[in-house]
């Protein structure tokens, strides 16, 4: 622990390194922050006091990962309000619902399909099925979209996997680490994380006129201590009773959004955000060991086809069921396509529970490919949908002669 200073320094230098080289490509960074994580680590070579197998720094780099995920879900909160969140509840109970169950009927049939006990398949639903709340804000936010239509329904998504995941998860456990599960408990959990999400909404809507009063700080010093204090707080104390302490950041922002002071709270983030989020994705890369996803290749490629066809449908569905045109509805599959951090719980709860070993490396396999593909098919969504509207028809011809006629020279 003595060079720490030093190997966060190394961490840091890399994540640079990997911000400008896609940079230069003119390519999405995150897929950069997770390969430069991959290349080192443990397996990795080590030379005097460089040593980049970053096992004395691993656990602070985690944290400040965490951290980034924090940031990254409140600055989307701070774009977006809880009164557009509100207004829309019916339709995100309805997208969410289709989301959830095309996926999960995707995921339990993969699982079936490759032969495993019940429990192994159990547990790669549940890695296929959450989607990555901290690419999806990245991604939003990098390419300005958070102010789009289909955003709305995006994070109305976002929130009802975690309701799911906090019921999901409470069964898995009890299966696989205790072989059984209560039924109480687990409709606890729901109705708990459900009454948390809807109660820290309605609080912080009535309470906006009070927030502007003690946001009030001239000082940038101790108005951020302030911000910061309810973000950790709230986030915190979301995890204790099993919400994503993620969903809690994003809540914290949804409120935030709401006041006067939003766009300077906005301003005052964006450089934590980055920093701390390009850790997150660096941290990311350092929990996969490349030498150890040979076996799973083919597993991992079946199931992200299959992601693949289940998002984009389950994403065309939700929109359509809220009255969005199929661009719109299309780039709601596109966009939240990539899994990441849900998604390596679900494999580290398998290892907790000594399930089959081929569990762990086809996780982290299928998280990478895509944590590569999700932000490029949301940044070249146009080009997708354009590929396979003539196959599928999604526009009519009504709607196509109006595009005609809208691109003609007056």
């Amino acid at each position: 622990m003595e060079h720490i200073v030093l190997e966060i320094g190394l961490a840091i230098a890399l994540v640079a390194m990997a911000g400008i080289l896609s940079s230069w490509l003119k390519f999405s960074v995150i897929p950069f922050y997770i390969l430069i994580g991959m290349a080192v680590g443990p397996h990795a070579f080590h030379w005097g006091h460089f040593d980049l197998r970053f096992i004395h720094s691993a656990e602070l780099i985690d944290f400040f990962g965490r951290i980034g995920v924090l940031f990254l879900l409140l600055y989307l909160g701070l774009e977006f309000s809880v009164g557009r969140l509100l207004k829309s509840g019916k339709s995100i109970a309805v997208g969410g619902s289709i989301y959830i169950g095309i996926n999960f009927t995707v995921g339990l049939l993969f699982g079936f399909l490759t032969g495993l006990p019940l429990a192994e398949v159990l547990i790669i639903a549940g890695i296929t099925i959450i989607s990555s709340s901290a690419i999806v804000a990245k991604v939003l936010v990098d390419l300005k979209r958070t102010a789009n239509p289909e955003t709305e329904m995006i994070l109305g998504i976002i929130m009802f996997e975690d309701v799911f995941l906090a019921v999901y998860i409470s069964i898995v456990s009890g299966l696989v680490l205790s072989s059984s599960s209560s039924v109480g408990g687990v409709i606890l959990s729901a109705l708990i994380a459900l009454f948390f999400m809807l109660g820290v909404l309605f609080v912080g809507r009535k309470i906006v006129p009070l927030l502007n009063k003690w946001l009030d700080i001239r000082s940038n010093e101790l108005f951020l201590l302030v911000v910061f204090a309810a973000l950790f707080i709230i986030a915190g104390f979301a995890e204790t009773i099993h919400v994503a302490e993620a969903i809690g950041a994003l809540l914290v922002g949804l409120v935030l959004a709401e006041t006067k002071h939003a766009h300077r709270i906005e301003k005052l983030i964006l450089p934590f955000r980055d920093f701390f989020g390009a850790l997150f994705f660096f941290g990311f890369g350092l929990t996969i060991d490349p030498t150890a996803l040979g076996g799973a290749v083919w597993m991992a490629l079946i199931a992200v086809a299959l992601t693949l066809a289940g998002n984009f449908a389950a994403g065309m569905l939700a929109g359509r069921s809220a009255g969005m045109p199929p661009y719109a509805s299309a780039k709601i599959g596109l966009t939240i396509v990539a899994r990441g951090e849900f998604s390596i719980i679900m494999a580290n709860l398998a290892i907790a529970g000594g399930l089959s070993g081929i569990i762990q490396p086809f996780a982290a396999l299928y998280v990478l490919i895509l944590a590569i593909l999700g932000p490029l098919f949301t940044k070249e969504s146009k080009r997708v949908y354009a590929v396979l509207d003539p196959i599928f028809r999604f526009t009519s011809r009504a709607e196509r002669r109006k595009q005609q006629r809208a691109q003609q020279p007056s």
